[in-house]
């Protein structure tokens, strides 16, 4: 299970060896700080998450996750969305540009190929998911 580490959030950027998605993480910490209205922390090694929420599987199976969260990795930043987004939020995802997705993942090969505010918007409805605010499926 992922928790927050403690590391600071800069020292791992720091070490992230390909600059423009350095400046792409940048961005996406602006950007979920502003959503989220929460400071960027470390959870695990290598995901950035801002905020937590508590959640509980059909199974009994329960934890605390990142509300808002990303991966500046080698291939692609991977933005973490509530399960489901695909179908979810299938129209937002058709105006955002390239990008491919899996399980609850996005990837993303670039900030400057997609559209922000569309990212924002997933970013924004996913995190309202989490925090049981929002549960349309439009």
């Amino acid at each position: 299970m992922t928790a927050p580490t403690g590391q600071p959030v800069e020292e791992f950027l720091a070490a992230v060896p390909n600059e423009s998605r350095r400046a792409d993480a940048q961005r996406l910490i602006a950007l979920m700080r502003e959503v989220t209205g929460e400071e960027p922390v470390m959870w695990g090694p290598s995901i950035i998450g801002f905020g937590r929420y508590h959640y509980r599987y059909d199974s009994g199976r329960e934890g605390d996750s990142a509300l808002a969260g990303f991966s500046p990795r080698k291939q692609h930043l991977v933005v973490y969305l509530v399960g489901g987004f695909e179908d979810r939020y299938a129209s937002a995802l058709a105006r955002l540009g390239p990008h491919k997705t899996g399980k609850g993942c996005l990837y993303l090969k670039s900030l400057d190929r997609v559209d922000l505010a569309v990212l924002r918007e997933l970013v924004d409805r996913s995190a309202r998911v989490h925090k049981g605010v929002d549960r349309a499926s439009s």
